[in-house]
């Protein structure tokens, strides 16, 4: 009977220090749980962060973008209408330079006498005109997608 006792303290007190160190153990797997689960948190919360930013610069670049294409467009319009004005004035001058050769081409033949009627030069019986008809340049956020 003496040597159960002793058995017994060491039986209970192996299997105490064994629950102890699994205690030990799950404690700090808990711990270790919860700050990696902190990290996973602040990482994910300064993901969102930035994400934000990101939009916010992005919103601000667009709003830019827009601005300056609408500046762009203004001067483009106020160039086209000065554009159409000027080869209004050209065709309605060279139409004058026309009449006033007539003029002078009639009065060659009834005085008889030789005038220096200069030619109408070619760049204004055919004004400037580009390879397509002037139309405006329209453009989508989408076409240069692929």
């Amino acid at each position: 009977m003496s040597s159960s006792p002793p058995q017994a303290l060491v039986a209970s007190g192996s299997d105490e220090d064994s629950l102890q160190l699994m205690d030990q153990r799950k404690k700090r797997r808990m711990l270790s749980n919860r700050e990696s689960a902190r990290r996973s948190r602040m990482k994910k919360q300064q993901h969102l962060d930035d994400l934000i930013n990101q939009a916010a610069k992005l919103k601000n670049e667009n709003s830019e973008t827009l601005s300056r294409v609408n500046v762009a467009t203004h001067h483009f319009m106020k160039v086209d209408a000065e554009n159409t004005v000027l080869r209004t004035q050209v065709m309605e001058l060279t139409e004058r330079l026309q009449s006033l050769n007539s003029v002078l081409r009639f009065m060659e033949e009834i005085s008889g006498l030789a005038m220096d009627i200069p030619e109408i030069p070619d760049p204004l019986l055919k004004p400037w005109q580009l390879p397509c008809p002037s139309q405006p340049i329209m453009a989508s956020a989408d076409m240069f997608q692929c």
